[in-house]
């Protein structure tokens, strides 16, 4: 039945798509090109990173009664290799936000930098008005959604924290498909797995976390991720907004322990 097509005379994907192109359907010959301020053409045309090339590994953001705490440590990885190590991926935005990101450090970078000239935009209109937490997240999903929309992301996972102007903490997760949720607990990476379940079970049921609660947890899962993921390092920064105040402080050392190395056979 295909050889009978064939020698009729009509081609067998007449009018298909390219291969990476748009299809161009029945009855149109018009071909569909992305518009020329998405596209950048090299000598071999157009070319997008497919994958992170130096990147961040967790981050740790938890909810207290007073603020939020968001942690990371401080190894930025060229690959497998240990490539800089005193890189700090958790940021001060304004006085209510404190931003982690893990994932390719240079689009963390890009991002950061839209995000301070949004800062210095909104500092124009001398409304006295400011960005609060929840509405940098929102914009995020929206920016984080329309670069993946174009097959062009950014290789990013970020926590987002602070307090709004009631003094109610906020603490959120946007991913690079623009995927976003918040939580009393939120991470990227390994600490997904190896630190979101320490947290959890040391939640108490009837109340937030106090802030040494919060500050004491943070510290043991910077020392569970710096042992059990090999993309972690011994130092790490952590970034603390409440109602009074919002910065960033450290780099802090976890406290290394090594002596168990003796027990461990059969490597």
């Amino acid at each position: 039945m295909l050889n009978n097509y064939q020698s009729s005379g009509y081609p067998l994907w007449s009018n298909g798509p390219t291969p990476g192109g748009f299809y161009n359907f029945t009855g149109g010959q018009q071909t569909h090109k992305l518009p020329s301020e998405l596209v950048t053409e090299g000598p071999y045309g157009t070319k997008r990173n497919t994958s992170s090339i130096t990147t961040g590994s967790s981050v740790l953001g938890i909810r207290f009664d007073e603020g939020v705490m968001i942690a990371a440590d401080t190894l930025v990885s060229y690959g497998s290799l240990a490539r800089y190590q005193d890189i700090h991926r958790v940021f001060k935005i304004n006085n209510n936000i404190i931003l982690g990101g893990s994932g390719d450090f240079a689009d963390i970078q890009s991002i950061k930098r839209n995000i301070d000239q949004k800062m210095i935009e909104d500092q124009y209109y001398d409304d006295q008005i400011t960005m609060k937490p929840k509405e940098l997240s929102s914009w995020l999903t929206r920016v984080l959604y329309g670069r993946r929309s174009r097959m062009n992301p950014l290789y990013i996972d970020v926590v987002v924290g602070g307090v709004d102007k009631q003094g109610v903490p906020f603490l959120g997760n946007v991913d690079l498909r623009g995927r976003a949720y918040e939580d009393y607990v939120v991470a990227t990476g390994f600490a997904r797995h190896l630190a979101l379940p320490l947290v959890r079970e040391r939640k108490p049921a009837d109340r937030d976390f106090t802030a040494q609660e919060a500050s004491d947890l943070i510290r043991k899962c910077m020392e569970v991720l710096y042992y059990r993921d090999t993309r972690n390092m011994s130092k790490y920064t952590v970034g603390v907004c409440t109602t009074s105040n919002c910065l960033v402080e450290g780099p802090y050392n976890v406290n290394e322990n090594w002596t168990f190395a003796a027990n461990i056979k059969g490597y």
